[in-house]
C-alpha cells in the first residue's frame, strides 16, 4: 500500500528500482528455464540408462506390470485406509504424550526430581531401541500378559508408534520451550499469570512456532513408520501388497503401496520445506547481504 501525504505525489520507483527490478525478475526466469532444462536433460538420461540396460524387460514385467496394478489396487487402497486411521490416532496420542513428557523435562524445582528422572528415562529408552522391536514387545508381549481381552493387531501397533514417537516429539518440544527466552516467562509471571497459564497461554506458543518444521519432520517419518504395522499381522497396504504378490508372483503390488505412501506424504513434506523455508526468511530479515 502506497502512503501519500495530502498535496504530494504518489510514490514512484525511479528509473534506476525499476531496472534493477526487471534485471531481478529476467534472472529469476532464467534460472527457471535453465532448472526446467537440466532437470529433463537428467531424467532424459536415467530413463536411457535403465530402459536399455540388460536386465530392463524382466524388472519391468516384475515390478510394472500395468495389469497387476490395477488387480491388486483395490485391496491395497483398502489396506492404506487401515494405516491413515493408525496415523491418525497416533498423531493424536502423540501429541498429548509427547507434551506432557516435554513439560515433565522442564520443570524445575528438586521435588520434581523424580518426574524429570522417569521423563529422561523414557525418552532415553525409546529414543534407543528401534521401532520394529517396540512394536514386536508391544504387539507380542503384552498380549501375553492377558492384561486384557483380545485386541486387533492396529491396536498394539498404534500403542507401538506412540509410545516410540512420544519419546521424540518430546525432545523437539523440549528444545523448543528452553529456546524462549526467559524473559518471557518473567514479564508473564509479573502480570499475574500462574506458572500453569504462562506456560500454556505464553511459553508454549512460541515453543511450538520455534519448532514446528521438527515437529513436522517426524510426522512425516511416522508416516512412512506407520506400515510396519504389518509386521503383527493387520492387513494395512504393505501386507495387502504381500499378499497380492503371493497370489501373482509379481513384485508390482509392492511397488504400488509404495507409490500410494509417497502420495499420502508429499503433501505434508512439501508443507514442512515450505514452512522451513518461511521461518528462515523471517529470522533472516534485515539480515541478508
Amino acid at each position: 500500500m502506497t502512503v501519500t501525504h495530502p498535496g504530494s505525489a504518489p510514490f514512484e520507483p525511479s528509473a534506476i528500482e525499476l531496472e534493477r527490478r526487471a534485471y531481478r525478475r529476467a534472472r529469476g526466469q532464467r534460472s527457471i528455464l535453465v532448472s526446467i532444462a537440466s532437470t529433463l536433460v537428467f531424467a532424459a538420461v536415467i530413463a536411457v540408462v535403465l530402459v536399455n540396460s540388460p536386465g530392463w524387460s524382466r524388472v519391468s514385467d516384475t515390478f510394472f506390470d500395468l495389469e497387476v496394478a490395477v488387480a491388486s489396487f483395490p485391496r491395497v487402497i483398502e489396506g492404506l485406509w487401515l494405516n491413515i486411521q493408525v496415523l491418525f490416532v497416533a498423531a493424536v496420542g502423540v501429541a498429548v504424550l509427547g507434551t506432557l513428557l516435554a513439560i515433565a523435562r522442564t520443570l524445575k524445582g528438586p521435588v520434581f526430581t523424580p518426574i524429570r528422572l522417569i521423563a529422561a528415562g523414557y525418552t532415553d529408552i525409546f529414543r534407543g531401541i528401534p521401532v520394529l522391536l517396540v512394536l514386536y514387545l508391544v504387539g507380542f508381549g503384552i498380549p501375553g500378559l492377558e492384561l486384557t481381552g483380545r485386541m486387533p493387531a492396529q491396536f498394539w501397533g498404534t500403542i507401538a508408534l506412540i509410545l516410540s514417537y512420544s519419546a521424540y516429539v518430546a525432545e523437539v518440544l523440549r528444545a523448543g520451550i528452553d529456546a524462549v527466552h526467559p524473559s518471557q516467562r518473567l514479564a508473564a509471571r509479573s502480570l499475574g499469570l500462574s506458572h500453569g497459564k504462562t506456560l500454556r497461554l505464553v511459553v508454549m506458543p512460541q515453543a511450538v512456532r520455534k519448532v514446528t518444521p521438527a515437529l513436522m519432520n517426524d510426522f512425516v517419518s511416522m508416516q512412512k513408520d506407520v506400515g510396519l504395522i504389518s509386521v503383527l499381522g493387520a492387513v494395512d497396504a504393505v501386507r495387502a501388497a504381500q499378499i497380492e504378490v503371493a497370489s501373482s508372483y509379481n513384485f508390482t503390488p509392492y511397488v504400488l503401496a509404495g507409490v500410494l505412501f509417497v502420495l499420502l506424504s508429499w503433501p505434508f513434506i512439501r508443507l514442512t520445506d515450505w514452512m522451513t523455508a518461511r521461518a528462515q526468511k523471517r529470522e533472516q530479515v534485515g539480515g541478508t547481504v
